[in-house]
């Protein structure tokens, strides 16, 4: 067997790893025990060709034999972990963010707090509802935005005094809270109830619903919002309709983030 290039690919394309991987792909949930004829059909490979392969598999750690059936071992992961491993939180959430924006065909997005700010780090839009352009790297005052207050609400105490004694409180819009003291009181309400709706108080006509996004220890390490135009859903409509799937997604981002860090940690023995 060579390694020369199969037609369609240029010279760099190792054809002998392809087909190593298509052969450890057809071992699934349906079939986790196949025999060697089994995984030539599958695979399209010769019997010779998928023995060579299924025998270095198992000689390298990755499968076992029964004399008859191969089947996968645990050691397989492994292949896996370093991707897993090296997904930053927007990779993570971006599946999921698509996933709600399907679901509730309104836009989607991802932020962390960054100073006085909410940073952008992901983001799945529908038709565009304000007249800027949002995008990751996009930054808004945080006391004007759902995930902002969110982030804000999560804030300890001292880090929470400082701000709202520094923080220049514009308002952006007639709707924008720009009193410290009302800030206060509803970044309390916030951190109660577990999430945050704002009310055109960053642009006229946009509404906004948050949740926050939680590390393996409890802390809030980022936000997740829908946002909708005031024309299309009334504050009311906003809880019941996007509360619930908002609040799901988070919980998903969360868990796979735990996974992503958790399978750094974490090595199979095979």
């Amino acid at each position: 067997m060579t390694d020369t290039p199969e037609q369609g690919h240029d010279g760099d394309f190792v054809q002998s790893l392809e087909r190593g991987l298509s052969v450890i792909r057809v071992f699934d949930a349906e079939h986790p025990k196949l025999t060697l004829s089994e995984v030539a059909t599958s695979t399209g490979l010769s019997r010779a060709a998928a023995r060579r392969f299924l025998h270095t598999l198992v000689h390298l750690g990755y499968m076992r034999t029964d004399g008859n059936r191969f089947t996968l071992r645990p050691k397989i992961l492994e292949l896996g972990y370093a991707y897993l491993s090296s997904l930053s939180l927007p990779e993570v959430a971006m599946p999921h963010l698509e996933q709600l924006v399907e679901q509730v065909h309104e836009s989607s997005s991802v932020s962390e707090l960054d100073g006085d700010d909410v940073i952008y780090i992901a983001r799945v839009p529908t038709k565009r509802i304000m007249t800027v352009t949002i995008s990751v790297g996009t930054r808004f005052p945080a006391y004007a935005t759902s995930m902002g207050r969110v982030l804000l609400a999560a804030q300890p105490a001292e880090r929470l005094d400082e701000y709202l004694g520094s923080a220049n409180l514009r308002g952006l819009t007639a709707h924008t809270i720009t009193s410290a003291t009302a800030l206060r009181r509803e970044l309390r309400k916030i951190r109660s109830q577990g999430w945050a709706l704002v009310d055109q108080e960053l642009e006229e006509g946009l509404r906004s619903i948050a949740a926050p996004i939680r590390d393996a220890d409890g802390q809030v390490i980022a936000a997740v919002n829908v946002s909708t135009h005031a024309g299309r859903r009334t504050l009311d409509t906003i809880v019941a309709e996007l509360l619930q799937p908002l609040l799901a997604t988070a919980r998903r981002i969360e868990l796979d983030l735990t996974r992503s860090r958790a399978s750094a940690r974490a090595r199979p023995n095979g």
